[in-house]
């Protein structure tokens, strides 16, 4: 997928989107699927801000069973399955154990809310809840002598950046033009039948542009977007919270996660991350700042530290830390004085229909993210008279058929660990961590560069030429930063003088201006 070329001022189309994290590229994709001429424009890289600051987790929300959110949770349930069918290269399941602390909350508690979870919505993929023994569990040799119970539930993981950039690939195979780097700097009502654009890409120029409808997924921007580029008055107002995580040395060998209770009546979870460390969060914390260059404070690597230590034998410590991300989670205002971590996850579309139709998102979680993404293309197809029916709960994302895009028998490659096998009998000469690193990040698309049959130049450990080629001509990859922390996790791997080289590389051979 290589970069589109500058359109011509006159380029009009169906609908603009605005923003490139999880709800517009769901929605760019969605309509694009329908037939819709659609433009997403991102002013960074996709996915740069909240929608790589996740938990990494899909998931129904336990703990909002606490706050009654059971529309919220069912329809999250019932999300998982659909998620983790169409993209298992960069989605499974993953078990988590809770250790009981009757402290915190009493058994029977936990065991309703369990059964319900178990039980709001259909379940095919993944196994019920259960209690366990501790002492006899693999999970409970790194805990506390004092956590004698515990219980097993399942839910999802999912790598957050990759799975935005899914997303735009599988938008702009079905016809839609992506543009990173690219700020919207005004959009303005031509009367009842469209808007007027401007478009500011990455090297200065201003593209005008046309499009019949707007959509308004700036995510934390939303109101700010609406005010400053739209002049439109925001209807619902939004409130800033900060999550933040850790990672740490891995602090355990088997491959369950863990959620913890705090004192606090928050939860945070410990969980194995890129095969070499544990990624622990998330903080709950008011926001008041800046949403371009979001920081953790010392106070939440403490309180991180601290819950953790609360259960593990080994203390986590602050000098443990050897990455940290934060994000502004954009959730629906509440009530003055509700607590940060009670504030629902779930969304709002508002839809402005009085002349040409915008469209903001309010809120959201990824979970939901596909169902947001439906429900918001069947209101803009209606406003538009325009666009196929809804087509996304049984459709597949870039890389996931692993038989047919990788070329193996019928049937063989049943899930990841065939599919793993059989590619490293087809490639002896690649070491299987290399070709299991980019089965997990690429699914069948790493045949693409595979094929090729020369990688070209090692730039760092495990990252060739034809790898970073492949990310720059397919998936918007415009920097270091694209390659190492988004589009994988190679930064928390190399050391500072590999992932200078890989800055290097990339300054070298990737342009720093032009449209895309």
């Amino acid at each position: 997928m290589n970069d589109h070329p500058r359109a011509s001022p006159t380029a009009s189309y169906d609908v603009l989107v605005v923003g490139g994290g999880i709800n517009g590229a769901g929605i760019a994709r969605d309509l694009a699927g329908r037939g819709l001429s659609v433009l997403l424009a991102e002013k960074d890289d996709l996915a740069a801000h909240t929608s790589s600051a996740s938990t990494k987790l899909i998931h129904g929300g336990l703990r909002y069973l606490e706050y009654y959110e059971f529309g919220l949770v069912r329809k999250a349930l019932a999300e998982r399955e659909v998620l983790l069918r169409s993209a298992p290269h960069i989605m499974w399941p993953l078990r988590f154990v809770m250790p009981h602390d009757p402290a915190m909350r009493p058994a029977w508690m936990i065991r309703i809310g369990l059964f319900l979870y178990d039980h709001l919505a259909r379940r095919e993929l993944l196994p019920s809840s259960s209690g366990l023994n501790l002492r006899q569990h693999p999970a409970g040799a790194p805990l506390q002598s004092r956590f004698k119970q515990g219980f097993e539930y399942s839910d999802g993981w999912v790598d957050d950046a990759r799975l935005v950039v899914l997303l735009a690939m599988d938008a702009a195979e079905h016809g839609a033009r992506i543009c990173t780097r690219c700020e919207v700097t005004q959009v303005q009502r031509t009367g009842d039948t469209g808007w007027q654009v401007n478009l500011r890409h990455r090297d200065g120029h201003i593209e005008p542009v046309q499009a019949r409808a707007v959509v308004n997924a700036t995510g934390p921007w939303a109101s700010q977007f609406l005010r400053d580029s739209a002049q439109h008055k925001a209807v619902r107002s939004l409130r800033h919270v900060k999550g933040s995580h850790i990672v740490v040395p891995k602090m355990f060998d088997h491959p369950y996660a863990y959620i913890f209770q705090n004192a606090d009546r928050r939860i945070i979870f410990a969980i194995p991350y890129e095969r070499d460390f544990t990624l622990i969060g998330t903080t709950d914390i008011e926001y008041h700042g800046g949403l371009d260059a979001v920081r953790i404070d010392q106070d939440e690597i403490s309180y991180l530290c601290e819950q953790a230590s609360r259960y593990f034998q080994k203390p986590v410590r602050e000098q443990d830390v050897v990455w940290s991300y934060s994000g502004v989670r954009p959730l629906l205002d509440a009530a003055e004085g509700t607590d940060a971590s009670a504030v629902t996850r779930d969304y709002e579309l508002e839809l402005d229909t009085q002349a040409a139709p915008l469209m903001s998102v309010w809120g959201g979680k990824i979970t939901t993210f596909r169902k947001l993404a439906e429900e918001a293309a069947d209101r803009l197809c209606a406003a538009l008279g325009a666009g196929h029916a809804a087509w996304t709960a049984h459709a597949s994302l870039p890389g996931a058929d692993l038989c047919k895009g990788l070329e193996l028998p019928a049937g063989s490659a049943k899930d990841m660990p065939h599919a793993l096998e059989m590619l490293v009998r087809q490639h002896p000469e690649l070491p299987p961590a290399l070709l299991q690193r980019w089965l997990r990040a690429y699914g069948s698309r790493l045949q693409t560069f595979l094929q090729a049959g020369d990688l070209g130049q090692q730039v760092a450990p495990g990252l060739f030429e034809a790898e970073l080629h492949y990310l720059h001509q397919h998936e918007w990859a415009r920097c270091a930063d694209d390659v190492l922390w988004r589009r994988s996790k190679l930064g928390l791997h190399l050391t500072e003088t590999e992932r200078q080289q890989v800055a290097s590389w990339c300054q070298q051979h990737w342009p720093t201006s032009g449209p895309n």
